[in-house]
């Protein structure tokens, strides 16, 4: 059976003190539970911090970002290994916000997507439509390209440090959140797609997570979903008691 995972991106939110309060208390609340996986990525300058305040519990470090350069004249810009001497475990890459905001295309991702699976670092892979998209039932043409784009030149083994996160880009920070018909149809998709460009087991054995508006309320439902193996949280993962409250959603729909 596929563990849960709750994920939080903090985004560009929360300052040195704020991060580490967040930090602490959610590490007393998760402590050594192992039923799902709790993820972290906070602002980079954070990092250190957050990894010592969640040292002692089972939640890992992720950040938010990398470039697919090891090192160089590249200002501004944080390598994998950089990120894995600060404690990470996964990287958020190709999240709605860094295609529509930064720009970024398919071969920018997959250039990142592939420096940090070649150094062994955790790839959570954000994939999702615009409004428009899906209003002119574009969903899974859109899916598909991203998929296959993000993912060029992996293996079925490097897959297995990969996580799929859907995030319909019109339901992100909006209040508005997928129907749990909409976000399984979605997440089937994805699976069938993994299916048949990979295999069956890389399919079955693939986290993929859920994001767009996910709240304490509509943790739970979301989750029941055959094919929905976890949330990617924004805005409700800022503060303990919402977030808190998706990690218990996610520890009950996983212990049944």
């Amino acid at each position: 059976m596929r563990k849960l995972v709750a994920a939080g991106n903090w985004k560009m939110n929360t300052d040195l003190k704020s991060a580490a309060a967040l930090a602490e208390a959610l590490a007393q609340k998760v402590q050594q539970e192992s039923s799902i996986e709790v993820v972290l990525c906070p602002p980079f300058p954070y990092l250190t911090t957050v990894k010592e305040k969640i040292s002692g519990s089972s939640i890992k470090l992720g950040a938010q970002n990398c470039y697919h350069e090891a090192e160089g004249a590249f200002t501004g810009e944080t390598s994998v290994g950089m990120l894995q001497d600060t404690g990470c475990d996964w990287v958020i890459l190709g999240h709605s916000e860094r295609r529509h905001v930064m720009g970024e295309t398919d071969e920018d991702i997959n250039k990142k997507v592939v420096a940090a699976l070649d150094k062994g670092l955790g790839v959570i892979l954000c994939v999702g439509e615009l409004l428009e998209e899906r209003q002119a039932d574009k969903t899974n043409d859109v899916l598909e390209t991203q998929m296959k784009g993000g993912l060029q030149g992996i293996s079925a083994e490097g897959l297995k440090n990969v996580i799929i996160a859907y995030e319909p880009v019109w339901a992100i920070g909006t209040g508005v959140t997928a129907t749990t018909e909409e976000a399984e149809s979605a997440h089937d998709f994805l699976r069938k797609w993994l299916s048949t460009n990979y295999n069956a087991d890389a399919a079955e054995s693939m986290q993929i997570l859920y994001g767009g508006s996910v709240k304490p309320d509509n943790a739970a439902d979301l989750m029941s979903q055959p094919n929905v193996d976890g949330a990617l949280v924004g805005g409700a993962s800022l503060k303990a008691d919402s977030f808190g409250g998706i990690i218990d959603a996610a520890i009950q729909v996983s212990k049944g």
